[in-house]
């Protein structure tokens, strides 16, 4: 966060804040004599009592042509704190009054953070996860007689939301999020798929930025999309949602934090937890549990306003069966969570038996248990720095082998045939010498191949996942911890050769290295021998280490040094070297936990996708049908047909033209094809081929272009196709501008168009006191477009 006042500054001074697209959020905290800005409410409530949130994403329209266009916030010092120090514009300059009553007080308050016994955040969080779960579905799944029902009020299910799917024009449920979110999501709709007797709504679980990039339609009045997010400031996640609402689509949110930016842009909003469930390791933990009890909670409550009324039918009767076992072991499921936590002692044991020796590792389940694999997948990956394989179980026999993985299979719930069929691949994982770890349910199958089977206490199969994705995430965290403590012996080596060197002088530097390293570096040797190191040190790295501590212990003689590693040996010279090796294998071996070991990760700009509307402008619809080809439209060009459209009444005809050479060597310019009012007109170019005049110019700058005939006073737009950087032909629109617009949409047009409103102010204030905006309308809208600027700039004059 950033801050501008008298508490932050000794003098006034003034900052601008911008925000267009993206799906990130910015907030504007007031507080006394200050104004704090950060990405979300929690940055700011330590200090302010009030704020206000910037947008960057409300489409524009007539009555609010700024809001695609971004906003500016110009925050005042020597006001600060106050309205007055806060000014808001468009991109475009105009000025965009604040109402006080947009000033949010936030539901949110800042906590005090503490570990209490737990050495790191990440038990803590995965430890606190049974009262997370049992927080979200606290006043929501309660009992009415002996009869468990899901009560969800309108401000998660708005009455309009409910009236959509009772009547039908609901049919598709979209559920949306990014990695752990996304994973949680796949409960939910496979939940609402089993809950609903027939297959009026179909349900589907898909990333957002893959709706985003490939199943946007153009009337999505016809579904809901549920958008699920931990901190609901997800980028890519709040980007779609935007996408979603702008083509007539429903939003619910599930989201742990309020006043967060999601909670803005949704219908409705369930939160997790009680709302304010702050996460602060790395990875998203309790999160995942809260989501799924939000997602069965929500799915029941969806089936309830598809199909209100029950029926006889069999369907319809094993549906509502299942409902009250599923919802019954819900509401069980907190407490076999924290029966789940006292197996930690016996998953610590296996996590460091199996873990650091084996490079190679891999999850799989099937079933609702394929959830359970996808998120554990993710808390591995991120504790233990690993890129993890994720199968089907039965799939992973078909899959190479040949790597010998440690391979965590989740079969927490199956039984069966099934789990028959689960125990013969442990099998064949057993036979390919890979290193097979099972989540099981009590007294369920047995696993004679498996290494190690990790049992959780049973539930109803639709939730064993739950119970196996906690084993897997106290499986990570004791595999990373056991990683780690294979650099203890090379840190206390560390120590000891910097003591080394700043040591008593009166000893040789070698012999002091000697005394240092020989009590500490035996248990390295022994955890080389065994192949301890073998998963997660580099072959090189633990080589190169293994020969500069025998050098260093006096081992090997110096005179053998520059033989080995091309210079002479000196003492120096080893304690250099040495030092850097440790550091690189130290480096190789340390889990942080809590912390992000490479900064880049952290790194979460997300998805702009902004082109997409853009096709659905009329302009930009009327050169793609006249043949224009997609991916030959700049976004430069998309953008500046979407500005002009306003302007534009109707397209009454078109000709395309293809270009033929390069534009430095005499290019021609050939028609392609022609439509409406062109069919009938002659055309130069069937005279003389030779790309030139106004084409030209186009070509050359790439730019759209809106101009007249000079013979035929003809209105026309002229868009440029490109590839590679070279125009490869022109797309010609002949058009009608329309007689008037109002000043808020011509101020919209002529900035888009080439920033015309920009050079048009500019040249009028050359000579004019002020810029009087009401003689726009006076002016023609295609003159305004086409006229050379001074030559506009005259009629201020007049």
């Amino acid at each position: 966060s950033v801050a501008i006042g008298a508490q932050a500054t000794a003098r006034p001074e003034r900052l601008l804040l911008a925000l267009r697209g993206s799906g990130q959020a910015l907030y504007i905290g007031l507080a006394e004599d200050l104004f704090v800005a950060a990405s979300e409410p929690y940055g700011l409530i330590e200090i302010a009592d009030r704020y206000l949130r910037l947008d960057g994403e409300t489409p524009a329209d007539a009555a609010n042509p700024a809001g695609s266009r971004g906003q500016i916030a110009v925050l005042d010092g020597s006001n600060a704190g106050e309205i007055a120090g806060l000014r808001r514009v468009a991109y475009d300059g105009s000025e965009l009054a604040i109402d006080p009553a947009e000033l949010v007080h936030p539901q949110i308050t800042t906590r005090d953070i503490d570990r209490g016994d737990f050495p790191h955040f990440l038990l803590k969080e995965v430890s606190e996860a049974p009262s997370s779960f049992r927080k979200t579905l606290r006043g929501k799944l309660v009992e009415r007689g002996d009869v468990l029902d899901v009560v969800l009020g309108p401000e998660t299910i708005p009455s309009s939301v409910r009236a959509r799917l009772a009547e039908g024009s609901i049919r598709n449920v979209l559920v949306i999020g990014q990695g752990t979110a996304a994973v949680a999501g796949r409960s939910l709709a496979m939940t609402l798929g089993r809950c609903l007797p027939d297959d009026s709504v179909r349900a589907e679980a898909v990333p957002a930025t893959e709706v985003s990039g490939f199943q946007l339609r153009s009337d999505m009045a016809d579904t809901l999309a549920i958008a699920i997010s931990q901190s609901g400031t997800t980028t890519d996640t709040n980007r779609t949602v935007d996408l979603l609402r702008s083509r007539g689509a429903a939003v619910i949110a599930i989201v742990n934090r309020r006043n967060s930016d999601l909670t803005d842009k949704a219908d409705g909003v369930l939160y997790t937890s009680d709302g304010r469930d702050v996460e602060m390791s790395v990875a998203s933990t309790k999160a995942f549990y809260s989501q799924v009890a939000a997602g069965f909670l929500l799915a029941y409550a969806i089936a309830d306003c598809v199909s209100p009324a029950a029926t006889n039918s069999r369907s319809a009767l094993a549906v509502t069966r299942e409902r009250q076992e599923v919802l019954a072991a819900l509401r069980a499921l907190p407490e076999l969570l924290e029966q789940t936590l006292l197996l930690r002692p016996q998953i610590a044991d296996a996590a460091r038996q199996f873990a650091p020796s084996r490079r190679y590792w891999a999850l799989v389940g099937n079933g609702p248990n394929a959830i359970a694999a996808a998120e554990i997948r993710i808390k591995l990956s991120e504790l233990c720095y690993k890129s993890i394989a994720c199968d089907i179980t039965e799939d992973k026999k078909h899959i190479d082998l040949s790597s010998e993985p440690l391979i965590v299979v989740c079969a927490a719930g199956i039984s069966g045939s099934t789990a028959e069929d689960v125990a013969k691949e442990v099998g064949i994982y057993r036979a390919h010498r890979g290193a097979p770890i099972v989540i099981a349910s009590a007294d369920e199958t047995t696993y004679p191949a498996a290494l190690a089977v990790l049992r959780v206490p049973g539930t109803h199969s639709q939730l064993g996942f739950v119970l196996a994705t906690m084993v897997g995430h106290l499986f990570g965290y004791e595999a990373a911890l056991a990683i780690d403590t294979l650099a203890v012996p090379l840190r206390q080596a560390r120590a000891g050769l910097e003591a080394a060197v700043s040591g008593d002088g009166r000893y040789e530097l070698l012999y002091r290295l000697r005394m240092k390293l020989e009590p500490v570096v035996a248990r390295f040797f022994d955890g080389l021998r065994a192949g301890h190191y073998d998963g997660h040190l580099e072959a090189s790295t633990a080589s190169r280490l293994a020969s500069l501590l025998r050098y260093g212990l006096g081992v090997l003689p110096l005179e053998a040094y520059q033989v080995e590693f091309g210079k002479v040996g000196t003492p120096a010279v080893v304690v250099e070297d040495l030092a850097r090796a440790l550091t690189q294998a130290i480096d190789e071996l340390t889990r942080p936990i809590d912390a992000i070991k490479h900064q880049a990760k952290t790194v979460t700009v997300g998805i702009s996708r902004s082109d997409e509307s853009l096709l659905e402008t009329h302009l930009v619809k009327a050169a793609l049908a006249a043949g224009a080809a997609r991916d030959r439209l700049s976004y430069q060009v998309l953008r500046t047909l979407g500005a002009v459209s306003p302007a534009i009444t109707a397209v009454i005809g078109y000709t395309r033209y293809s270009i033929e050479g390069r534009l430095e060597a005499e290019p021609t310019i050939n028609v392609v094809d022609r439509g409406g009012i062109s069919l009938d007109l002659p055309l130069r170019t069937e005279r003389n081929p030779r790309l030139k005049g106004t084409k030209h110019d186009v070509a050359t700058q790439r730019q759209v272009l809106v101009a007249r005939g000079r013979f035929d006073g003809r209105s026309l737009v002229i868009v440029p196709e490109v590839k590679d950087g070279q125009c490869t032909g022109i797309t010609l629109l002949h058009v009608r501008f329309a007689d008037s617009l109002p000043v808020p949409v011509l101020r919209t047009v002529l900035a888009g168009y080439g920033n015309r409103f920009g050079k048009l102010e500019d040249a009028v204030m050359e000579t004019e006191p002020t810029f009087r905006e009401d003689i726009l309308e006076s002016i023609p809208v295609g003159d305004l477009l086409v006229e050379p600027i001074l030559a506009l700039a005259d009629r201020w004059r007049l």
